[in-house]
C-alpha cells in the first residue's frame, strides 16, 4: 500500500474507504503490517489486537456493502487508544503492571469511536498513571520520537503521539492532565487540542485527575482533530464536569474564517526559574508576525500569571491516588509511583476539594488576560525534547524537577480548564519539530480550531514525514 495513504490522516483514510479505493480490511491489515515493521524502534504500542481489528474491519466492510449511505464519519479508520482508557477485552494498565483483568466494556470515548465506524488496533504507551511528561514505563519500556529515536516524544500521551507522527495510525486518543496532549504534540509535530474541561466524557471514570484532566485526540491536521472531537465530545450522567454543546460543530469551525482576532503573545513562562529555548521564542515571534500578516491585531502582553501550585499539586497527588487505589496489585506499582503516593499522603479528599476551589480562583485571575485578547499565544514547552532515559534511576522529587520545563506553559490551563492547543511551527536546527500554544477563552475551542486551521493553511505542516 502506498505510504501516502498512511499519512492521509483521518479524513483521507475515511474518504478512501467510503469511496471504495480501499476496503477497511485492506487498510487495517496494512496498518497492522506497518506497526509490526516500525514499532520495534519506537515502542509506541503496548498491545496490538490484530485478530480483533481485522474482524472489526470485516464488519465495517459488510456494513458498507449493506448500506453505503449510512457510514459513520470514521468508518473503517484504524485508531489507537491510550493505556488509561478502557477497551473491552484488554487490561487498562495505566502504564504499569498492577492491573491484570481485562475490561468487560469499552469506555465512553472508545464506544463513540466504534459507533462512528473506527477500528481499534491497539493501545499506546504512557508513564505509570501519566504522572510525567516523558513516556518511560518500567512495565512497557521507553517510547521514542520518530523524528529522532534518541529523543523523547514527550508525555504522558507519548505512545499515541509517536504512533500518529510515524504514520502507524492516523489518530490516537490521549489525555491531558498537565499538558499530556499538547507536550507530545509539540515534540512530534502534531496538532493537539486540550478541550475545555467537561467537553469529553471520561466514563466510566467520573473524572481524570479531578478538575485537571480531559481526553482528546492527537492528529496530523486540524481537520482530523475536529472530525474526531465531533464524534467523542459530549457528557454522560455521572461525569463530575459537564459542558453545554458548542455553538457549532468543530468541523464547521475549521472550515470557517476566524475573523479578525485580538492575539496577545508572551514567552514568559508560568513556572519561575525556567527559561525558554531561543528556538521556541523564535517560533512565537514568527507566528505572531504571521498572524499579523493574516489581518489579526497582534501585540505582546503580560499575562500576569497567577501561581497555580496550590490548585495543581493536591489534584495531581489526589488523581494518582484515586487511580492507584483502584488497581488490583498495588504491590506491583513502580517504586517512583509508591514514593509519589507517600509524598502525597497529606492529600485527603477534603484537600482535593480545597484544591479544586483554589483552581477556580486561579482561573478567575488567569482569565483576566482575555479582557485584552481573544487568544493567547505562547510556547508549548520551554526546552527542546530531551534524550530518552530522563526518568532512569530517579525518584519522584527529581522527576518533578525534570518535568518543570515541559509543563511550564501548559499546566496552568489544566487548573483553569481553558481550551489550549499545540500548533506545529516548523522545525528547529536539531531536526525536531517546533510548536506554539494557542489558549482560548472558556469553552471557545471553535475559535482555536478556526485560527489553527488558518495557520495550517498559511504554513502547512502535515506533509512532513519522519524517516523511519
Amino acid at each position: 500500500m502506498d505510504d501516502d495513504l498512511f499519512f492521509a490522516g483521518v479524513s483521507g483514510q475515511a474518504a478512501a474507504v467510503r469511496d471504495g479505493v480501499v476496503s477497511s480490511r485492506e487498510l487495517v491489515a496494512a496498518t497492522l503490517e506497518r506497526i509490526a515493521r516500525h514499532d520495534g524502534s519506537l515502542n509506541a504500542f503496548t498491545a496490538v489486537v490484530a485478530d480483533a481489528a481485522l474482524a472489526e474491519a470485516d464488519a465495517r466492510d459488510a456494513a458498507r456493502r449493506a448500506d453505503p449511505s449510512g457510514l459513520g464519519p470514521l468508518h473503517g479508520v484504524p485508531v489507537a487508544i491510550k493505556e488509561e482508557d478502557d477497551v473491552a477485552g484488554l487490561v487498562t494498565t495505566f502504564g504499569g503492571k498492577a492491573n491484570r483483568t481485562p475490561r468487560a466494556a469499552d469506555g465512553e470515548v472508545v464506544r463513540r469511536l466504534r459507533v462512528a465506524g473506527a477500528v481499534v488496533v491497539g493501545k499506546t504507551n504512557m508513564p505509570e498513571f501519566g504522572a510525567w511528561p516523558f513516556t518511560e514505563s518500567v512495565a512497557h519500556g521507553t517510547t521514542r520520537n520518530p523524528w529522532d529515536v534518541q529523543r523523547t516524544p514527550g508525555g504522558s500521551s507519548g505512545g499515541t503521539a509517536a504512533a500518529v507522527a510515524a504514520g502507524l495510525v492516523p489518530v490516537g486518543i490521549g489525555g491531558d492532565g498537565g499538558g499530556s496532549i499538547r507536550i507530545p504534540a509539540a515534540c512530534t509535530g502534531l496538532f493537539g487540542l486540550k478541550p475545555q474541561r467537561g467537553r469529553v466524557s471520561g466514563a466510566p471514570y467520573p473524572h481524570l485527575w479531578w478538575a485537571l484532566g480531559t481526553i482528546g485526540p492527537l492528529t496530523r491536521s486540524v481537520l482530523d482533530s475536529a472530525l474526531v472531537y465531533d464524534v467523542i465530545r459530549g457528557s454522560v450522567p455521572g461525569d463530575r464536569f459537564q459542558l453545554a454543546a458548542p455553538p457549532m460543530s468543530f468541523v464547521d469551525a475549521v472550515r470557517r474564517e476566524p475573523g479578525r482576532l485580538r492575539v496577545g503573545w508572551s514567552t514568559k513562562p508560568v513556572t519561575h526559574g525556567v527559561r525558554p529555548d531561543p528556538e521556541h521564542v523564535r517560533a512565537v515571534h514568527e507566528t505572531a508576525a504571521l498572524l499579523a500578516s493574516l489581518g489579526h491585531d497582534v501585540e505582546e502582553v503580560d499575562p500576569a500569571y497567577p501561581d497555580p501550585t496550590t490548585a495543581f499539586v493536591p489534584q495531581f497527588f489526589g488523581g494518582i491516588r484515586a487511580e492507584a487505589d483502584a488497581v488490583e496489585r498495588p504491590d506491583l506499582l513502580e517504586r517512583r509511583t509508591r514514593e509519589t503516593l507517600r509524598l502525597g499522603r497529606w492529600v485527603t479528599p477534603k484537600v482535593v476539594e480545597w484544591g479544586i476551589r483554589q483552581g477556580e480562583k486561579v482561573a478567575a485571575r488567569a482569565g483576566k488576560v482575555f479582557e485584552r485578547c481573544d487568544v493567547l499565544l505562547t510556547p508549548t514547552i520551554a526546552h527542546r525534547p530531551p534524550a530518552v532515559g530522563v526518568l532512569d534511576g530517579i525518584g519522584a522529587a527529581r522527576a518533578s524537577l525534570a518535568a518543570m520545563p515541559m509543563i511550564a506553559y501548559t499546566a496552568l490551563w489544566n487548573v483553569t480548564g481553558h481550551p489550549a492547543a499545540s500548533v506545529p511551527a516548523g522545525f528547529a536546527d536539531d531536526g525536531l519539530p517546533l510548536a506554539v500554544q494557542l489558549v482560548g477563552r472558556p469553552a471557545d475551542e471553535t475559535t482555536l480550531l478556526s485560527l489553527s486551521a488558518q495557520l495550517e493553511q498559511a504554513r502547512p505542516w502535515a506533509d512532513r514525514r519522519p524517516s523511519l
